[in-house]
Order: C-alpha cells, then sequence, then structure tokens
C-alpha cells in the first residue's frame, strides 16, 4: 500500500492545507450570509416552496464547483475521492438529515451562518448537530458493519453507469443547472 502524498497534495503543507480550509470556510459562510440564506423566514420559504432564493444559491455553488473541480481535475490540480455508493447507509442519512433540516430549518451550513449573524435560535440545532455526530461516531463500528454493507455497489458514478464521458455529463449538467437556475429566477416572487 503506497502511503505517500498525490501530487496536489504535497503541494501544501498540513498548516497551509488548515489555513486554506479555514479561509474557504470562512468564506463559504460569508456568501451564505450575504447570499440571505442564513435567514430563518428563508429557509421555511424553501421547506414550503415559496421562496427559492436557497435553491439559487445552492444549485450556483453547485455549478460553479463541479465546473471548477472538472477542469482542475482535468489539468491535474486535484484528485478526485469517490466516496462508495452505499444505498442502506445513503438513505438512512439523507433521511436523518432532512428530518433534522424539516425540524430546525437549518442544515449544517446555514446555521453556523445564522449563529454567526446573531440568531441564537440555531444553536439549538448546533446542540443538536454536535451531539449526532458524537452519536455517529460512537455507532460507526457497528453502522460499518450492519448497515453500510446493504446496497454496497463501491465507488460508483454515472460516467460508469453510463459508459458516457465524464465531460459529457459535467458539461451536460451544466447546461441543466443554468436552464433550471433560469426557470427558478423566473419563478420567484421576488
Amino acid at each position: 500500500m503506497d502511503t505517500r502524498e498525490s501530487a496536489p497534495e504535497q503541494r501544501l503543507s498540513k498548516p497551509a492545507r488548515l489555513a486554506s480550509g479555514l479561509a474557504f470556510g470562512v468564506c463559504f459562510g460569508f456568501l451564505l450570509q450575504k447570499g440571505g440564506v442564513a435567514k430563518f423566514e428563508i429557509l421555511i420559504g424553501a421547506l414550503l416552496l415559496e421562496d427559492f432564493t436557497v435553491f439559487e444559491v445552492m444549485l450556483s455553488a453547485i455549478l460553479v464547483g463541479m465546473l471548477g473541480v472538472h477542469i482542475l481535475h482535468a489539468r491535474g490540480l486535484v484528485e478526485l475521492h469517490i466516496k462508495p455508493t452505499r444505498y442502506a447507509a445513503n438513505i438512512i442519512g439523507g433521511l436523518v438529515f432532512g428530518a433534522g433540516f424539516a425540524l430546525s430549518a437549518y442544515c449544517p451550513g446555514t446555521g453556523a451562518a445564522a449563529l454567526g449573524q446573531g440568531n441564537y435560535d440555531a444553536l439549538a440545532m448546533m446542540t443538536g448537530m454536535v451531539a449526532g455526530s458524537y452519536l455517529f461516531a460512537e455507532a460507526s463500528a457497528w453502522l460499518a458493519r450492519r448497515v453500510e454493507p446493504i446496497g454496497d455497489r463501491g465507488e460508483l458514478t454515472l460516467p460508469q453507469l453510463t459508459s458516457v464521458p465524464k465531460a459529457v455529463w459535467v458539461w451536460g449538467l451544466g447546461a441543466v443547472l443554468i436552464v433550471v437556475l433560469a426557470l427558478l429566477k423566473t419563478a420567484s416572487p421576488s
């Protein structure tokens, strides 16, 4: 087993990687707050499908991230680390995340941004998130044995499933997201 770090990770020292992670996290939180998605009423509007601000911000982030990572990967500047597809774990995790979002109207990113702007109601969600993370860590060995093997498909990607090149998927989905964003903009009440 090769334990050497990959070429993209060798370019920065560990403290520099941590600092860049912190810088990107602060920028992400700032952009969430400036985009308005740290406001309780905006998040509730998204859950009720009355305000599309959250969808617009997140789809824009997905579009920029997807195209950016694709371009960086094509130039050999980053490596992709594909998470395995595990149906039971993915479904249960999605349901737990969705229930937490529906009950609190915050996800981890918007909760942290809301707390940062002084919305102290986000403290309850952040406390629940930390408690849930602790419980998950404590149960991770049991989950790895009992839940993760159910529907484990390995590192499954759409290009593998369809035999369509990754670039076609990325640029095609990029075009679809641009159309969806345009449609959301025309459907927004603002």
